[in-house]
């Protein structure tokens, strides 16, 4: 059964364990521990989903929690996916949110047609600015 927890502490080795696992992992910087850290310690919301005592996903957001939260990060292992451990953590990140609180996020490119199938609006009007 697999358990959803908002409160427990994992490590940036467990988070980056599970975004290899999942697609995530191409796009994120898993080969930064420091870099980890910091996304998990400055999340303002983090839900995971456990099998037993492995870590198999993650909803990780910034929020106000009133206004609009950012969903930063959905990540879910490959051997999970198409189960619903997605979508239950975005409703179990939803659910702890304010209730005029929308959610945003930009999607990886394989997984536009999924946001769409649960029902995410597309908004062609996102920008983003890198550091570098």
């Amino acid at each position: 059964m697999i358990e959803y927890r908002d409160n427990a502490t994992i490590t940036a080795e467990q988070a980056i364990d599970l975004y290899k696992r999942s697609t995530l992992g191409e796009r994120r910087p898993i080969h930064n521990v420091q870099t980890f850290e910091a996304m998990l310690k400055n999340a303002h919301l983090t839900i995971t989903a456990w099998d037993g005592e492995t870590l198999i996903g993650i909803s990780r957001s910034l929020t106000d929690f009133a206004y609009v939260a950012y969903l930063a990060d959905l990540a879910v292992d490959q051997k999970y996916q198409r189960s619903g451990i997605g979508q239950r953590l975005i409703e179990e990140t939803k659910s702890r949110l304010g209730p005029e609180c929308m959610i945003v996020l930009l999607a990886a490119p394989k997984a536009n047609e999924y946001y769409e199938h649960i029902g995410f609006e597309h908004n062609p009007r996102a920008w983003t600015l890198k550091n570098n």
